[in-house]
């Protein structure tokens, strides 16, 4: 069970650096965030209702549900768009190497331990996930140090798999920023699509080479763009009124189009390709969205409800299928008829438990990361919330 970060905000699939108050948000990305979180949900309800993956079992009006996996591409073009949207409006600069790394790990391991220990608990008590067995010692080692990418071992949450990845390409923004500033946007862009592109056409034929696609490389080619796309925060006028809006739809077109034409089957062979060709169109529609276009889509995403979503998108992601798994195989299974039937009732079970469960684990182990940027930071905070209440209750 595999499927799937925020901007110069703050939250990979969670959210990167906000400026204190949300000074200079963006408004919009917050409800891709959350949408697309809310997709990969949905997405493995279809999965646990109707098996035969990468083959559409269902109803042909649900085949769109299968490719749950694009929602990934999008936070992950998402996530090197806000990571870099800071650096853009202050020519490409990260402010320290040591620094980054510190607020990145601050951001996303306690939300990411805690789900770990969440998802090894449900395996360990109630039900493993699909294809795997318990989780063992090794599982606890290797994605408690985000290496399931690296080493095998069986899986507590289907979801981990593209955390490992993000924290890897956290590891090359600094140097991207670098090629960026010193040979610019183009450069940097190409430079990573020729290396990637290599790997893709020689892992076939070199065993050696085809161990890296382990890594998922293509999403290097998607982070890379999306720091690309950040660009146009800090770009002149003249950029900022291109019409992105218009030539995402072009450049997704096509793409889409293939996808159609070929089938469930053939798409999910070809993900890296596809993934790598869906590139530009997600890099051009956070664009457009970061200069407030097409202003109708823009209000839709900022509405309170959407945006309140996006705000716990990463913990919705990392705890959704160990729920998802639970309430269909404990609760939806022995009672319901397969498939469609199965669907529905998983969909209007799973998804209200998932959102309340995610919301009160991410007030515990996500928002607080996100206002407080340290752990004295966090401790003054509780500190005075603690004397606050004791005050109110004498």
């Amino acid at each position: 069970m595999k499927s799937p970060e925020k901007d110069g905000q703050d939250n990979p699939i969670d959210n990167p650096e906000r400026p204190p108050g949300e000074r200079g948000r963006l408004a919009g990305l917050d409800g891709i965030r959350g949408i697309a979180a809310l997709f990969v949900v949905v997405h493995h309800c279809w999965l646990m209702s109707f098996p035969g993956y990468p083959a559409n079992t269902g109803p042909s009006w649900l085949g769109w549900l299968l490719y749950g996996h694009f929602a990934v591409v999008v936070f992950i073009v998402l996530s090197g768009f806000s990571l870099a949207v800071s650096p853009a409006r202050s020519g490409w600069r990260l402010g320290g190497v040591r620094r980054f790394a510190q607020r990145r790990a601050w951001r996303i391991l306690p939300p990411y331990w805690a789900a770990l220990t969440f998802s090894l608990v449900v395996a360990w008590t109630l039900v493993a996930q699909p294809g795997e067995g318990p989780p063992t010692a090794t599982s606890v080692v290797v994605y408690g140090l985000l290496l399931q990418d690296v080493f095998g071992a069986p899986s507590p949450n289907g979801a981990f798999w593209s955390i490992a990845i993000e924290a890897q390409l956290y590891l090359a923004f600094p140097l991207l920023l670098l090629i960026l500033r010193r040979a610019g946007a183009a450069v940097m862009a190409g430079l990573v699509t020729a290396v990637v592109v290599a790997i893709g056409l020689l892992a076939p034929s070199v065993p050696a080479v085809d161990m890296l696609m382990r890594l998922t490389p293509q999403f290097a080619v998607l982070f890379a763009l999306g720091v690309v796309a950040a660009g146009v925060v800090g770009a002149g006028e003249r950029a900022r009124r291109l019409p992105w809006h218009w030539l995402a739809p072009l450049a997704a077109a096509p793409v889409l189009a293939v996808i159609v034409a070929r089938g469930s089957v053939w798409t999910v062979a070809h993900y890296f390709w596809i993934d790598i060709a869906l590139g530009p169109a997600v890099a051009l529609l956070l664009a457009a969205v970061a200069t407030g276009r097409p202003a109708l889509l823009v209000r839709l995403l900022d509405l309170r409800p959407i945006r309140a979503l996006g705000s716990f998108s990463y913990t919705l992601y990392l705890i959704h299928a160990p729920i998802v798994v639970a309430v269909h195989q404990l609760v939806v299974t022995p009672r319901v008829p397969a498939g469609l039937p199965a669907f529905l009732v998983a969909l209007a079970l799973a998804i209200p438990v998932t959102l309340l469960v995610a919301r009160l684990f991410a007030a515990v182990f996500e928002l607080p990361f996100q206002r407080h940027r340290s752990r004295a930071a966090l401790l003054a905070a509780a500190r005075a919330r603690l004397s606050r209440d004791l005050t109110a209750a004498g």
